[in-house]
């Protein structure tokens, strides 16, 4: 039986095609780069607002671009799950095209076909994924499974805003609540498990604290959490229940000792991602509890710029490296991408503590997060395009 690996040496067609991650990077990051300056430019007057507003805005970030990049890293990861053989060649451009399909439509005003082409990506997606993990009897990553689900199904009700708002904002923040538990679910397997062999090849020691039934129950609070704000978001239980998951994905974080990689900055913005996870979970509750110190944007961007965008463009960089055989190390030209993605980040999340300043720190934000996928696209685009190209960094 051919292997995944032997799949993948065989394979004859474009190398863009030849495995997930590379064409669903590649075009997430463009859509990416493109679409926070659309919205800014129609936040600004100088494109139709009353398409391009705010749920427009939302609706690319967390169905759009993010619906990209996590069929990127499925599509890469899932065959290492099961063993099966990978999604490639004409398949996967059906999958590609079809994602495409959605963002062009999304951009065409009073188009009303575009809530078909969005949505029938992430259902077409969840069922390839549900192929692989039940033939390959993947149990354990059932819960990324129904993730995926609930992910489409919130597609789906964003689509409904103009029969029900309400509905869209509930579509808008179970999509949040889904990313967010995927970051935390994905991310502390990744996360200590690239922190711990780096630092066995540095020969440090002591290594990441192992998973525990702490993490588990860090994993529980936080689903209960971005669950009860999915339904109720201004309930003071909710904000309660945010804080105390804020605090414990903290401590989660700390026992992976991720101050110690500061020497690799591709272990390093791992841990930075997910540290923008905790924060938005502390400032969302924050927002909600009766101190009148957060603004509700600075915890909601704090989850979507800052923990969604660090951690995918973490993601994007490391596992590009290593599936095109590169050494797995970032230099200036990589540790660029990091930091202006984290200046957007800190940016947006702050601007609202400065109402005078807004425009032109939104403004800078859009510039300084668009403008890492902008270069993630210049310094990646020659090595996902072509076969085993060495960059330099």
């Amino acid at each position: 039986m051919t292997s995944t690996a032997e799949r993948y040496r065989t394979y004859q067609g474009p190398a863009l095609f030849s495995m997930g991650f590379r064409p669903f990077f590649l075009l997430a990051a463009l859509w990416a780069a493109i679409a926070v300056p659309i919205w800014v430019a129609a936040f600004s007057g100088w494109l139709p607002a009353e398409h391009f507003n705010r749920d427009w805005h939302a609706h690319e970030m967390v169905f759009g671009y993010l619906s990209g990049v996590i069929a990127g890293f499925l599509l890469t990861a899932v065959p290492n799950w099961t063993g099966r053989l990978p999604v490639t060649g004409a398949p996967l451009m059906g999958l590609v095209t079809l994602w495409c399909a959605g963002r062009v439509a999304m951009l065409a005003p009073d188009f009303a076909l575009a809530p078909v082409f969005d949505a029938s990506f992430l259902f077409v997606f969840a069922l390839v994924i549900a192929r692989e993990i039940i033939a390959g009897r993947n149990v354990r990553n059932i819960p990324v499974l129904a993730l995926l689900c609930v992910l489409a199904t919130a597609n789906l009700l964003s689509h409904l805003g103009s029969f029900d708002p309400d509905l869209a904002l509930l579509g808008e923040r179970i999509g949040i609540g889904v990313v967010s538990m995927l970051v935390a679910l994905i991310g502390g397997r990744i996360v200590p498990s690239f922190t711990r062999n780096w630092m066995a090849k540095q020969r440090m020691a002591p290594e990441p604290v192992a998973s525990s039934r702490f993490d588990a129950i860090a994993l529980g609070v936080a689903a209960i959490a971005l669950s009860l704000w999915a339904a109720m978001p201004t309930h003071f239980a909710t904000g309660l229940m945010l804080t105390l998951a804020g605090v414990l994905h903290l401590a989660r974080l700390a026992r992976w000792q991720g101050w110690r990689t500061h020497a690799e900055p591709l272990v390093l913005v791992l841990h930075v991602g997910y540290l923008w996870l905790c924060l938005g979970l502390l400032l969302s509750g924050m927002a909600i509890l009766p101190l009148g110190v957060v603004p509700a944007a600075s915890g909601l961007h704090a989850l979507t710029a800052g923990a969604f965008g660090v951690m995918t463009l973490a993601v994007m960089t490391r596992a590009s490296l290593g599936h095109t055989g590169q050494p797995l190390t970032a230099g200036p030209r990589i540790s660029a991408i990091y930091w202006l993605v984290n200046l957007g980040a800190a940016l947006r999340v702050v601007s609202p503590f400065f109402p005078d300043m807004y425009a032109p720190m939104l403004a800078a934000s859009a510039f300084a997060w668009s403008g890492a996928f902008v270069w993630f696209v210049a310094v990646y685009a020659p090595l996902l395009l072509r076969r085993r190209v060495t960059i330099s960094r």
